[in-house]
C-alpha cells in the first residue's frame, strides 16, 4: 500500500490527526484552563471571593449541615426506573458523609450518599450536594455554576457527555489515537532536532504553519504524550470496568477481604450509635503527620456510616507539598475516636500510579509549574490548531480545481473548533456576569442557562464558519478566520469589562489588593484579546497581500 514504513507513518499522522484532533483540541485547551480551574471559579462566583480557608470544625459546622442535607428533587426523579415502588419524601440511612478542599478554595464542598429502599440494585446510591462558606457554613447558591472546576474541568476528560459515558470513551480513543499521531510524527520527521529550531514566519502560509506546527509538536512532545498516556491510566476504571461484568463477584470478595485485612467495616450493622468528637480525631491526625515529618492540612474528610455502630472516620491529608496524590489516611471509630487503622507506605506500583496521577491532576503548591501546564497545553492547541491549517492550504488548490469541498469542510471544523470554542468559551463568561442573580420563575436554573449559552455560542460560530467558508472551494481563505479572532478579541474585553461593572472588581482594585485569583482572569483574558487581534490583522494583511502577489506574477 505505501512504498516505506515512513510514508506509512505519514498517512497515520494525517488522517489520526485530523478525525480526533478535533476532540484534541478541546482536552487541550479545556485542560489548560483547568489548570486553574478555582481562579475562574472564583472569577464567576463574587461570593466566593476571599481567601483560601483550611478544612473547618466538623463538630461545630460540619455536623448540623450533613444531618439536614437532602437530594435535590431532579435527582429523586432520576430514581424513579431504579427502584421497587414509591420513592420516600426523605431518605434517612446516610452511607457517607464527605468534605473536600484544596489549598486554592476558599468554598468547602460536601456530599453526602443515602442508602435507597426498594432499590433493584443492592448498592445504588442517592446522593446530595452543597457548597458552604467554611468561615460560617453559610451555603452558596445551588444554581450558581462553578464554571472552572464543574464545568471547563469535566469537559476536558468527558466532553460533558455522560450518556452511556460515551464522552469517557471519545476522549480515550483520542487520547490512544494521538500517542500513535506523535509516535508516527517523530517518524516522518527525521530532522526533528533542525525543526526544534526552525521557523520562518515570512515564508508562505504553508511552510509557515508547517513550520510551527513541527516547533511546539516537538517543543511540548514529552508534555504531549505524558498527559495523552496519564490521562488513559487515570481512566482505566471505565475503559476496562470490573463491576457489572463477570468480575464483579470477584470485585465484591475483594472488597469484602480488604475490609477484613485493614478493619474498616464494609457494612453496616444496624445498631444506631453516636459520633464521638471528629474534632479531636483531625487533631490526633495532625500530631501523627507532623511527628513524621509531613504538612498537616486536611484535603478531605469522610465518615463511613454515620451515626452506626460501624461508622468510622477518615481523615486523609491534603498532600500539596508533594506530587503523588497521598492521602495518608487516618482512620478512626466513629463512636469512640479510637485508630483504627494509619494507612501503610504505598507499594513501588501504587506509588507509581499516585506520582502519575498527582502529575497530571496537579494539586501540588508549584505556581511556576502551573504556568508551565498552561503553556504545554497551549502548545497543544497551536500544534493541532497548524496542522489543521496546513492540511486544508497543501489542498484547497488542488481540490478548487477539482470541484471537491473537502477542503472546505475542514476549514470550517477547524474554524468552528478553534476561535469557535473560544467564543463559547468567552460566551458563557459574558452570559454569567450578564445574568441577573435571579432568575423569573418558570426559568431553567442560572448554572444550566450559562450551559446552554455556552452550546449555543459554539453552534452560531460552526454556522458562521461554514456560511462564510464559500472562498475556500476557490482556493482562497476563509474570511471566518479574521472575522471570528476579532470576536475573541472584544469578547474577551467585554467580559474584563462587565466584572468590574457588576462587581466592582475591576482590574486596577485587584492588582492593587494581590487579589490574583480575579486579577490573572482578567489578565489572561485581555492578553489573549491582543493575540486575537494581532492574528486577526495578520490574517488581514495575508489576504490583502495575495491578490497583489498574484497579479504580480501574471504580469512578470
Amino acid at each position: 500500500m505505501f512504498q516505506n514504513f515512513r510514508l506509512a507513518m505519514a498517512w497515520l499522522h494525517t488522517w489520526f490527526g485530523l478525525v480526533l484532533g478535533f476532540v484534541l483540541m478541546a482536552c487541550f485547551f479545556f485542560g489548560s484552563l483547568s489548570v486553574f480551574d478555582r481562579e475562574i471559579d472564583r472569577w464567576s462566583i463574587p461570593s466566593s471571593r476571599f481567601e483560601p480557608q483550611p478544612m473547618p470544625s466538623f463538630d461545630k459546622i460540619l455536623r448540623p449541615i450533613f444531618q439536614t442535607m437532602q437530594p435535590t428533587p431532579e435527582r429523586i426523579r432520576t430514581l424513579r426506573d431504579k427502584v421497587n415502588g414509591p420513592l420516600p419524601e426523605r431518605f434517612d440511612t446516610p452511607v457517607r458523609w464527605g468534605a473536600y478542599t484544596t489549598h486554592r478554595d476558599p468554598v468547602l464542598t460536601m456530599f453526602a450518599g443515602y442508602d435507597v429502599p426498594n432499590a433493584r440494585k443492592p448498592e445504588t446510591l442517592i446522593f446530595a450536594n452543597r457548597t458552604i462558606d467554611p468561615r460560617d457554613g453559610s451555603a452558596l447558591s445551588d444554581d450558581r455554576l462553578k464554571i472552572g472546576s464543574r464545568f471547563f474541568y469535566p469537559l476536558h476528560y468527558s466532553l460533558n457527555f455522560r450518556w452511556m459515558d460515551l464522552g469517557y470513551w471519545i476522549v480515550g480513543l483520542a487520547a490512544l489515537m494521538m500517542l500513535a499521531a506523535l509516535v508516527s510524527g517523530v517518524v516522518m520527521h527525521r530532522k526533528i532536532f533542525r525543526e526544534f529550531f526552525t521557523f520562518r514566519p515570512k515564508k508562505t502560509t504553508q511552510r509557515s504553519t508547517l513550520d510551527l506546527h513541527n516547533m511546539t509538536g516537538v517543543l511540548a512532545l514529552p508534555f504531549h504524550f505524558f498527559f495523552a498516556f496519564t490521562g488513559l491510566v487515570i481512566f482505566a476504571g471505565i475503559y476496562f470496568p470490573v463491576s457489572h461484568t463477570q468480575l464483579e463477584p470477584m470485585h465484591e470478595l475483594h472488597e469484602k477481604l480488604e475490609a477484613e485485612e485493614t478493619g474498616l467495616p464494609h457494612d453496616r450493622a444496624g445498631t444506631p450509635a453516636a459520633i464521638a468528637s471528629v474534632d479531636k480525631m483531625v487533631a490526633e491526625a495532625q500530631r501523627r503527620w507532623a511527628a513524621a515529618g509531613k504538612a498537616g492540612d486536611v484535603g478531605f474528610l469522610a465518615v463511613q456510616h454515620p451515626l452506626d455502630a460501624n461508622g468510622y472516620v477518615s481523615v486523609y491529608r491534603a498532600g500539596t507539598d508533594r506530587i503523588a496524590l497521598v492521602g495518608d489516611g487516618i482512620h478512626f471509630k466513629a463512636a469512640t475516636g479510637e485508630v483504627l487503622r494509619e494507612d501503610p507506605p504505598r507499594t513501588a506500583v501504587d506509588s507509581t500510579y499516585t506520582f502519575l496521577r498527582g502529575l497530571h491532576l496537579q494539586h501540588f503548591r508549584h505556581w511556576m509549574l502551573r504556568w508551565l501546564y498552561v503553556f504545554g497545553g497551549l502548545m497543544g492547541c497551536v500544534c493541532i490548531a497548524t496542522g489543521f491549517i496546513f492540511f486544508v492550504e497543501k489542498r484547497k488548490k488542488q481540490h478548487a480545481k477539482a470541484g471537491s469541498q473537502g477542503s472546505r469542510a475542514v476549514d470550517a471544523l477547524g474554524v468552528t473548533t478553534v476561535t469557535g470554542m473560544m467564543l463559547a468559551a468567552l460566551g458563557i463568561l459574558i452570559a454569567n456576569r450578564l445574568l441577573p442573580e435571579v432568575l423569573p420563575k418558570g426559568w431553567p436554573p442560572r448554572g444550566d442557562l450559562e450551559q446552554y449559552i455556552f452550546w449555543a455560542v459554539w453552534v452560531l460560530a460552526m454556522a458562521h464558519a461554514f456560511v462564510r467558508s464559500a472562498p475556500v472551494a476557490r482556493g482562497l481563505v476563509n474570511p471566518a478566520w479574521r472575522e471570528q479572532c476579532r470576536a475573541v478579541a472584544v469578547g474577551a474585553v467585554l467580559a474584563v469589562v462587565l466584572n468590574g461593572v457588576t462587581t466592582g472588581d475591576h482590574l486596577l482594585k485587584t492588582l492593587g489588593e494581590h487579589y490574583w485569583p480575579v486579577a490573572g482572569v482578567d489578565l489572561f483574558l485581555l492578553a489573549g484579546a491582543a493575540l486575537a487581534w494581532l492574528a486577526a490583522r495578520k490574517l488581514k494583511e495575508r489576504t490583502e497581500a495575495a491578490p497583489r502577489l498574484k497579479a504580480e506574477v501574471a504580469h512578470a
